[in-house]
């Protein structure tokens, strides 16, 4: 739309706001047995610079591909924030489809990491993600970074230096708030 015209979606979205409505309810996450959670505009900014700066530290830079195999849970908001933020190219792959279909999508979009979950929550079911995201990436033999996302609280295989859990990338809080500025017409 407007050629040459510099953006941050992130910035967009949450800085503004942080400062203008830092206690106001930037989104309700409701979940089908925990109830419902609030988010203000603040604790939201806080996550995502954590996360972005947890990114950066894994060495993703703007242009770089992230795939979000997650269920409908507030990391998922989370982490498309701190792509955004950081330049890179976040692609949602939809918590349900089989690994073949997760590998085609990661291979796809030349994803350097997958966040998930160890499983979804849905109707009373549990569904392992992180064992379809392991069935995933050996069929590419790809090394592909993983992030982990506890969630169902069921057991999952992490394998040295290639998965991490989402508190380890978030362990050290950061007051790096910088941004990278992106072309109005570069994708999310």
């Amino acid at each position: 739309w407007f050629q040459g015209g510099g953006i941050n979606a992130c910035v967009n979205v949450l800085d503004r706001n942080r400062f203008l409505f830092p206690e106001q309810t930037a989104f309700i996450w409701h979940a089908e047995a925990e109830g419902s959670i609030h988010f203000t505009y603040k604790e939201l900014y806080e996550k995502v610079l954590e996360v972005a700066e947890g990114l950066r530290n894994l060495g993703l830079r703007k242009g770089d591909s992230v795939t979000l195999y997650l269920p409908m849970i507030p990391e998922i908001v989370i982490s498309m924030l701190a792509c955004a933020r950081i330049g890179c190219i976040h692609n949602v792959v939809f918590a349900g489809f089989s690994a073949e279909a997760l590998a085609s999508r990661v291979l796809e979009s030349e994803a350097k990491l997958v966040i998930t979950a160890d499983g979804s929550l849905r109707k009373g079911k549990v569904l392992p993600l992180k064992k379809i995201v392991d069935e995933s990436l050996r069929l590419l033999r790809s090394s592909v970074s993983v992030v982990v996302v506890k969630r169902a609280g069921i057991e999952c295989k992490m394998l040295p230096r290639r998965d991490m859990l989402w508190e380890d990338l978030c362990e050290k809080g950061s007051e790096n708030a910088s941004y990278e500025m992106m072309e109005a017409t570069d994708p999310l």
